[in-house]
């Protein structure tokens, strides 16, 4: 990571069509590797991947019974 290939949060949140919000409370929780706080405003990698790390497989599909 450079610091050349930084983007402020809300452009990062832009490309790849994403809430600023939910994304500024994934950069807080340390989802991100390359998020970087400057001041009060935060910094991405234009490369980072989006970190989903919702479960898909199924496994919890029917936890209410």
């Amino acid at each position: 990571m450079s610091l050349g290939n930084l983007i402020p949060l809300k452009e990062w949140a832009e490309l790849n069509n994403l809430s600023p919000v939910s994304v500024r409370q994934k950069c807080a929780r340390g989802s991100f590797d390359t998020a970087v706080k400057i001041g009060r405003d935060w910094f991405i990698d234009k490369d980072e991947p989006n970190p989903d790390r919702r479960i898909k497989s199924g496994k919890y599909k029917n936890w209410k019974k």
